[in-house]
C-alpha cells in the first residue's frame, strides 16, 4: 500500500504511515461472479384446501356484494398461485389489486359496448338504409379486429407490470400499433388459405409477444418456425383422426414442448419434458375426480396441474443475474378487461405468466 501524503510503501497491516498519515488500506479486488447456470426446474408448493377456501370466501364476498367482490377475488386467487411459484427456491409475487380490474373492467365495458352498440344505432337512425347498416356492421367488424390485439396487448402489459421475482419487475413493451397489422394480415390469411397459414400468424404472434416481454432489463425471445408447427398440427390431426382422438394428447405435450423448447430468456432456455401419456392420465384423473365431487375438487384439480406443470418445466443456460436491473413500467387493467369480454383463447399465445 502507498501512503497518500508522502508516497512510501507500507508493507505492514498497519493503519499509519511512518509519516504519521493515517489511512485505510484497500480491500482487495473481488474477482466477477461467473454467470449462473441454471438447471432447476420451477416448483409450486401450493395446496388444494388453502385454494378451496379462497374460492368459498371469493363465492360468499361475491354473492354479499351483488358481484362487485368479483374482481378482489379473481387477484387473491392469482396471488396464491404466483406466491406458491418458485424458481431457484424464490417466489414470484403479484403486486395487482382488485380496484384496478374493477376500473379496468368498466372501462372495457365502456369501449366494448360502444363498439356494440355501432350496428344497433345504425339500424334505428336509418332502418330502411341498407347501405349504411352494411357500412355499420363491416365497421362493427373492422373495430372487433382490431380491438382484439388490443386487448392482448393491454392484458399481458398490465399482467406482467404487477409481476416480481426476487425483487424485479416483469413488463411488456409491445405497442398496439405493431400487433395491429400482424393480427390483420394473419386474419385474413389465415381465412384465405383455409386455416393453413394459422401456424405460420401464431409464430409471428408468439415471437411477437416475446420479444415485447421484460424481466428487469432483459427481454425473452422465440426461434419457433411456421413450417415446423404445420408439421406438428399435419401429424397430430391425421394421428387423432385415426386414434379416434387418443393421440390428441401427444400432439397437445408435443406441441407444448415446441413453444418452450423454442423459448428462450436472455442467454438461457427454456425446456419442457412433459409427455402424452402424462396428459391422458391427467385428464382421465381429473374428468373422474371433478365428476365425482360435483366439481368441488376443481381447486385440487388446479394446484396438482399446476404442480404437474412447473415440474416439468426447466430455465438452463449461463444467465448473469447480476446484470439484469430494475425497470418499471406502470399499465392500466383496461386491456385485461377487453380480453375478458372478448374472450380471447390466450393459452394458444400465452407464456405462462
Amino acid at each position: 500500500m502507498y501512503c497518500p501524503v508522502c508516497g512510501s510503501e507500507n508493507h505492514e497491516s498497519s493503519w499509519q504511515c511512518a509519516c504519521g498519515h493515517y489511512f485505510a488500506p484497500q480491500p482487495a479486488e473481488t474477482p466477477a461472479s461467473p454467470p449462473l447456470r441454471l438447471g432447476g426446474r420451477f416448483h409450486f408448493h401450493g395446496k388444494g384446501t388453502t385454494l378451496f377456501g379462497i374460492y368459498i370466501r371469493n363465492l360468499l364476498l361475491t354473492l354479499l356484494t351483488f358481484g362487485v367482490y368479483f374482481f378482489w377475488g379473481k387477484v387473491a386467487v392469482r396471488k396464491y398461485l404466483y406466491a406458491q411459484t418458485r424458481f431457484e427456491g424464490d417466489p414470484f409475487e403479484f403486486h395487482g389489486t382488485g380496484k384496478e380490474l374493477f376500473y379496468g373492467a368498466l372501462k372495457a365495458f365502456a369501449l366494448f359496448g360502444g363498439l356494440i352498440a355501432v350496428p344497433e344505432l345504425a339500424q334505428y337512425l336509418a332502418p330502411g338504409s341498407a347501405v349504411i347498416i352494411i357500412v355499420a356492421n363491416l365497421a362493427y367488424s373492422i373495430g372487433l379486429l382490431i380491438l382484439i390485439p388490443v386487448a392482448i396487448v393491454g392484458s399481458r402489459r398490465y399482467r406482467l407490470s404487477r409481476i416480481t421475482w426476487r425483487g424485479l419487475r416483469f413488463s411488456f413493451r409491445g405497442l398496439t400499433k405493431d400487433l395491429i397489422p400482424i393480427f390483420l394480415k394473419g386474419s385474413l390469411l389465415t381465412s384465405f388459405t383455409l386455416g393453413f397459414y394459422y401456424h405460420f400468424f401464431q409464430t409471428e404472434i408468439r415471437r411477437f409477444l416475446a420479444l415485447s416481454s421484460y424481466f428487469g432489463s432483459k427481454s425473452f425471445d422465440y426461434d419457433g418456425e411456421g413450417w415446423a408447427m404445420f408439421r406438428i398440427y399435419a401429424v397430430g390431426v391425421l394421428l387423432s383422426v385415426l386414434t379416434f382422438g387418443l393421440y390428441y394428447f401427444w400432439f397437445d405435450a408435443e406441441r407444448e414442448r415446441y413453444y418452450w423448447d423454442h423459448t428462450t430468456f436472455s442467454t438461457a432456455r427454456f425446456r419442457s419434458t412433459v409427455r402424452g401419456h402424462e396428459f391422458l392420465g391427467l385428464a382421465v384423473f381429473y374428468i373422474f375426480l371433478l365428476l365425482f365431487t360435483l366439481g368441488l375438487a376443481y381447486p385440487w384439480v388446479q394446484v396438482h396441474l399446476a404442480r404437474f406443470r412447473a415440474s416439468r418445466l426447466h430455465l438452463e443456460g449461463p444467465l448473469d443475474l447480476a446484470a439484469i436491473h430494475q425497470e418499471i413500467l406502470d399499465a392500466t387493467a383496461t386491456g385485461e378487461g377487453l380480453a375478458d369480454m372478448i374472450d380471447i383463447g390466450v393459452l394458444d399465445v400465452d407464456f405462462g405468466f
